[in-house]
């Protein structure tokens, strides 16, 4: 059951994704009506698969490669859609079909041979729910920094200052959004069960370090905005920066370096 929820999810995703496009290439700036309920739908199929999966095993499913994408691609879709409903800026069918391409991404990625779709109970390090804290919250803000990325994208390819300032005002927001999500379950909540599962509250492993690195570019894009009152075109690149960070302390780390945090 859960493999046809996520196939189901996965097709409604791309619907989605085709219906922005068809939309994006008429005349005019009508977003169209049905993609975001499409997402809404894909999010809770793929939550489904996440409780399925978590009943088998008797934990939270978000300890390997393939319960962690699928979980990620279900906060992304569950994010835009939420943005879609309360943002009515011109700019948000853009940042709604990118976000909708992450997702997409996402879950295709776990469909791959890099993400065994094999159901066992986690490894005793990993049975922790400040693990699942950690995990949980670092993907949820991260979600927000999809956002963030694909609005600095349309940012820095607009020509109208008023797209611009909408997408600089998406990105910004998503970013103060994110931020304090991803310190607590990325840093906070993750020091904390390394402590538990490690003995040591930083070990200087390679996902923590990149981890530590990206959250430092966007410590750095809000500093320049709050501070220095810095935005425009240095500010997209710094959360474009950001999101590259994050990406790479993701599937970089996992599969190039080796370390405490290379469980599959």
């Amino acid at each position: 059951m859960a493999q046809t929820f996520a196939t189901a999810a996965l097709i409604l995703i791309a619907l989605a994704a085709v219906l922005q496009i068809i939309f994006l290439l008429r005349k005019g700036e009508t977003s169209d009506p049905v993609s975001h309920w499409a997402l809404l739908a894909a999010s809770l199929l793929l939550f489904a698969v996440t409780v399925d999966r978590s009943i088998r095993i008797n934990f939270p499913a978000v300890t390997n490669t393939y319960e962690s994408l699928v979980f990620f691609s279900a906060v992304v879709s569950a994010v835009i859609f939420v943005l879609r409903l309360v943002m009515k800026s011109s700019v948000m069918r853009f940042i709604l079909l990118g976000g909708t391409i992450v997702a997409l991404a996402l879950l295709m990625i776990s469909s791959s041979p890099i993400a065994p779709r094999e159901i066992q109970p986690p490894i005793p390090a990993l049975q922790s729910l400040w693990l699942v804290l950690h995990v949980t919250l670092a993907f949820i803000g991260e979600a927000f920094f999809v956002v963030s990325f694909v609005a600095a994208i349309v940012f820095l390819a607009s020509k109208e200052e008023e797209k611009k300032a909408a997408a600089d005002r998406i990105m910004y927001t998503s970013i103060g959004i994110g931020y304090p999500i991803f310190t607590a379950g990325a840093l906070i909540f993750g020091a904390i069960w390394a402590e538990v599962a490690w003995g040591v509250w930083w070990s200087w492993d390679p996902k923590e370090t990149w981890a530590l690195i990206t959250w430092l570019v966007y410590t750095a894009y809000l500093h320049t905005r709050l501070v220095r009152r810095l935005r425009g075109k240095a500010s997209a690149v710094l959360a474009i920066i950001g999101f590259v960070f994050t990406v790479f302390t993701y599937f970089g780390v996992n599969f190039l370096l080796s370390g405490l945090h290379s469980y599959g």
